[in-house]
C-alpha cells in the first residue's frame, strides 16, 4: 500500500509477517554463536525454608555438563530493584519453584539431565498459601499496583445503602490466572570483556538494560539488550525476569554465550501471575435503577518477596454515577510466587465482578441490563471529578445492542431452548485507562529518498513496527514504502515497555514529533541531501507524562450468546461481539486482531482457565498447557470486533487510545451474564467448567433434600 492509501487507519499488513510465517524471524533462543551453551534451572522443592546443602557432583559427571551454579558459587550481584531477580544469591527459599541452581551444558539435553541430577537438601519451614477473605495477616496497603490509592471514599455509602430501595450484597471469586505466552521467557547472553549483549524475550529492552546495569554494576552504555521478535507476553515479560539474570551469570562464569529458555512448567512460579481476587460488591439503587451507593471491596494475595496488589477495585471509581462510593483493597502476604501484571491488571477481574453485579441488579429491578448502565452514565469521572476527554460508552452499548439484535431478547431466564441446550445472552461494559510515557525517537531523511525511523519499541506480536511506520509516513506526508523502521534495541534510546496499552501512544508520540521536526528541517534545506542525510530527534519527556486536566479512558461493550448443555454442563460461546471507543484507530487490521485476541482471552477466563495453589505442596497445580486450558479453535466460534469513530484532542498527536487490553475487560462478565440468562442460575466463581455448571443445574432441578427422592 503506497501513496495516499497509507493514511492512519488503513488495514496495512504487518511488516514482519512474511518473516514469521516463513520461519526466518529469530527469537531470543535462536541467536546461535560459536561455543554457545544451554542452561537449565533447578527449582526449589519446598514451599518455604532454606537450602542446607547442594551436591553438584552427580551432574558434573554427566557428559556435556559444563558447570553448576548455586548460591554457593554464583557471582555476587548488587541488590536489584526487583527482589524477584536476586537469584542464586542466598540459601533462602521464599516459595516452591524459586530457582536454587542452574546447570550449564553443551546441549539443552545435557543441561536438563544435569539439572535433574543435582542433589539439594533443605530445611523446610511451615508455609501458608491459602487466601481467605478474613485472613489474619491481610492488611490495607499504602497503594495498589499503578500507584492507585488503596482506599477511596466519598459520601456515606453505608447509610446510602441502608436506605436504598434496592440492595444487592454479593461476593465473587476470580482464581489465579497465568499469562502463558507462546514463547516462554528466554534470554541469550554474551560477554565481550566487560560488555554484555543480551537477546531477551522481553516487552521492553530499556528496563532490562537498567536492571542488568544495576545488578552487574556496569554503566548502561556497556550493555545492549535486543528483542527483535517476541512471542507474546501478556504482561509477564513487562519486567526483567530470572532468565535474563541467569543467562548473564552463566555466560560470565563459563566465558561462553549461554541461552536460558525457561521450561513452561516453571513459568507459573517465576514470571508472575494474575493474583486471585475475592470481591464483595454492595450496590444500592432507587426504584428507577439509579445507583445510590456503590461499595467494592477486594482481598488478594502477594508474596513475601515483593508486594504486588492487584488494583481490582479501581474500575469502580470510573464507571458509574453514584452519590456515595467506597473502594478498598486488602492484601495477604503468603508463601506464594510473586504476582504481577497480566493483560488488563485490575480492570479485568474488577470489571468481571462489577459488571456481574450490575447484571444482578438489573435482574432484581426488572430493568434491561443495557438500559441500567445507560441510566447510570456519569457526567464526570466519579473518583476525581475531572471531565472525561471523551466517553462514548453509551454509544458502544447502543451500537452493540443494534448489531447483536438485543431488542429481540426475551429477558426471562431459561426462555430459549433447543433440545438439551439452554440458550442465553448477556452484556457487560468495559473500560481501560489511557496511559502514556516519555520516549525518544529519531527520523532521518536519506539521500536515496527513503526515511529511517528509529524507536526502541518492542513488537510482541501486535504490529508495533507497522503502526509506527504508518505514524511516520503520515507525519512526513510520504508513501509508507518510503519509511524504514528500526525497533527493539536498547542502543536506540529509552522507551517504555509494550504494556498497559501504552506502547503505540508513547512510541508514536515521539515518532510523530521527530518526523514533524524532520519535515521542518527539510523545508528549510535546499539542494541534495548530505551523504549521512538529515536527522531530527525527539524526546517527549515533560509532555507525554504531563498531568492532564481530563480523565482519559477507553470504553467498550461486550455482548455474548451461549449455549449450556443440560446433559454435560458444557458451556459454548456461540457469539461474542464487542464495540469499542478507543480514539482514532491507527490500523484497522491490527486493531481488530488485538480486540478479537483479547476477547478470546476473556472467553478463556470465563470458561476454561483456572489455577489453584496446592495447600500441602505450595505450588500451582495447573502448571502447563495440558492442565491449564487456554481456548482452542473449537472453543471459539463467532467473535466480532467493531468500534465507533471517536475524536479526542486531549490524548496524543495521533488521537489514539490503547487497544491491547480493553478487549478482555468485561468479556468474561458478558459470558457469565449470558449463562445466567440461559439457566436462571447465578455463578459467582470462575471458570464455568462443566463440573461446576452441571452440579448447579442438578441442584437447581433437584433442591437439597430431594436428590434422593
Amino acid at each position: 500500500m503506497t501513496g495516499t492509501e497509507t493514511v492512519l487507519g488503513a488495514p496495512v499488513e504487518r511488516r514482519e509477517g512474511r518473516e514469521k510465517v516463513t520461519g526466518t524471524a529469530r527469537y531470543a533462543a535462536e541467536y546461535d554463536a560459536v561455543g554457545r551453551a544451554q542452561a537449565w534451572p533447578v527449582p526449589a522443592a519446598v514451599a518455604r525454608g532454606r537450602v542446607t546443602g547442594v551436591d553438584p557432583s552427580p551432574a558434573l559427571t554427566l557428559p556435556g555438563v559444563l558447570a553448576v551454579l548455586t548460591h554457593e558459587n554464583a557471582p555476587r550481584l548488587a541488590d536489584p530493584e526487583d527482589p524477584t531477580l536476586a537469584v542464586l544469591q542466598s540459601p533462602h527459599v521464599p516459595h516452591r519453584g524459586w530457582f536454587v541452581g542452574l546447570v550449564v551444558g553443551e546441549t539443552l539435553e545435557a543441561a536438563r539431565a544435569g539439572a535433574a541430577a543435582v542433589r539439594v537438601t533443605y530445611e523446610a519451614e511451615g508455609h501458608d498459601v491459602t487466601l481467605t477473605a478474613d485472613h489474619p495477616e491481610a492488611y490495607v496497603p499504602d497503594s495498589a499496583n499503578g500507584g492507585f490509592p488503596a482506599v477511596t471514599e466519598h459520601g456515606d455509602p453505608d447509610a446510602a445503602f441502608a436506605s436504598s430501595a434496592a440492595r444487592l450484597d454479593v461476593e465473587y471469586r476470580v482464581p489465579p490466572l497465568h499469562n502463558h505466552p507462546m514463547e516462554p521467557h528466554t534470554s541469550t547472553a554474551r560477554w565481550d570483556g566487560d560488555r554484555l549483549t543480551v537477546h531477551s524475550s522481553s516487552q521492553g529492552t530499556t528496563a532490562v538494560r537498567t536492571e542488568l546495569a544495576r545488578m552487574f554494576e556496569l554503566p548502561e552504555d556497556r550493555i545492549t539488550v535486543l528483542a527483535e521478535h517476541v512471542g507474546g507476553g501478556f504482561g509477564s515479560k513487562g519486567t526483567p525476569r530470572a532468565d535474563v539474570v541467569l543467562a548473564a551469570l552463566a555466560a560470565r562464569t563459563t566465558g561462553r554465550p549461554v541461552t536460558v529458555a525457561l521450561p513452561r512448567r516453571y513459568l507459573p512460579a517465576v514470571v508472575g501471575h494474575r493474583a486471585p481476587t475475592l470481591h464483595r460488591l454492595r450496590l444500592g439503587a432507587d426504584a428507577g435503577g439509579r445507583i445510590t451507593s456503590l461499595v467494592h471491596e477486594v482481598t488478594t494475595h502477594t508474596s513475601r518477596v515483593k508486594e504486588f496488589v492487584e488494583q481490582a477495585a479501581v474500575p469502580a471509581r470510573v464507571m458509574y454515577a453514584a452519590d456515595a462510593l467506597r473502594t478498598s483493597h486488602r492484601v495477604a502476604p503468603l508463601d506464594v510466587p510473586t504476582p504481577s501484571w497480566m493483560r488488563a491488571p485490575g480492570e479485568c477481574p474488577g470489571m468481571y465482578a462489577l459488571e456481574s453485579a450490575m447484571d444482578e441488579l438489573a435482574t432484581d429491578l426488572g430493568i434491561d441490563p443495557v438500559e441500567l448502565r445507560i441510566r447510570n452514565e456519569p457526567e464526570s469521572e466519579p473518583d476525581s471529578g475531572k471531565p472525561f476527554s471523551s466517553r462514548n460508552l453509551v454509544q458502544c452499548l447502543r451500537e452493540g445492542a443494534r448489531r447483536f439484535g438485543w431488542a429481540d431478547r426475551d429477558p426471562r431466564p431459561g426462555s430459549r431452548r433447543a433440545g438439551p441446550l439452554l440458550i442465553g445472552s448477556g452484556v457487560a461494559a468495559a473500560t481501560y485507562p489511557v496511559l502514556v510515557s516519555p520516549c525518544a525517537a529519531s527520523a532521518r531523511a536519506l539521500p536515496d529518498g527513503d526515511f529511517l525511523v528509529r524507536v526502541n519499541a518492542t513488537d510482541i506480536g501486535t504490529g508495533a513496527r507497522t503502526v509506527c511506520a504508518q505514524i511516520a509516513a503520515d507525519a512526513l506526508g510520504v508513501p509508507l514504502d518510503r519509511v524504514r523502521i528500526e525497533v527493539a534495541d536498547s542502543g536506540i534510546g529509552f522507551a517504555p515497555m509494550a504494556g498497559g496499552s501504552s506502547g503505540t501512544a508513547s512510541w508514536g508520540w515521539s515518532v510523530h514529533e521527530a518526523c514533524v521536526r524532520l519535515g521542518g528541517r527539510l523545508a528549510e534545506h535546499s539542494g541534495p541531501l548530505p551523504g549521512e542525510g538529515i536527522v531530527a530527534d525527539a524526546d517527549t519527556s515533560g509532555t507525554a507524562d504531563a498531568d492532564s486536566p481530563f480523565a482519559r479512558h477507553a470504553f467498550g461493550a461486550h455482548f455474548a450468546e451461549v449455549t449450556v448443555d443440560t446433559v454435560t454442563g458444557e458451556v459454548r460461546v456461540t457469539r461474542l461481539l464487542g464495540v469499542f471507543a478507543a480514539g482514532r484507530i491507527l490500523n484497522a487490521r491490527t486493531a481488530r486482531s488485538q480486540f478479537v485476541g483479547a476477547m478470546t482471552m476473556g472467553l478463556g477466563m470465563a470458561l476454561t482457565e483456572d489455577s489453584t495453589v496446592d495447600p500441602a505442596f505450595g505450588d500451582f497445580t495447573e502448571s502447563d498447557l495440558a492442565s491449564y486450558h487456554v481456548p482452542a479453535h473449537a472453543d471459539v466460534a463467532d467473535v466480532e470486533a467493531h468500534w465507533v469513530d471517536e475524536e479526542d484532542a486531549h490524548l496524543n498527536p495521533m488521537g489514539s487510545k490503547g487497544i491491547g487490553e480493553i478487549g478482555i475487560v468485561g468479556s468474561a462478565a458478558a459470558v457469565g451474564n449470558a449463562v445466567h440468562h440461559a439457566t436462571g442460575i447465578r455463578f459467582r466463581e470462575l471458570p464455568l467448567t462443566p463440573h461446576r455448571v452441571l452440579t448447579a443445574l442438578l441442584e437447581h432441578e433437584h433442591p437439597a433434600g430431594m436428590l434422593g427422592a
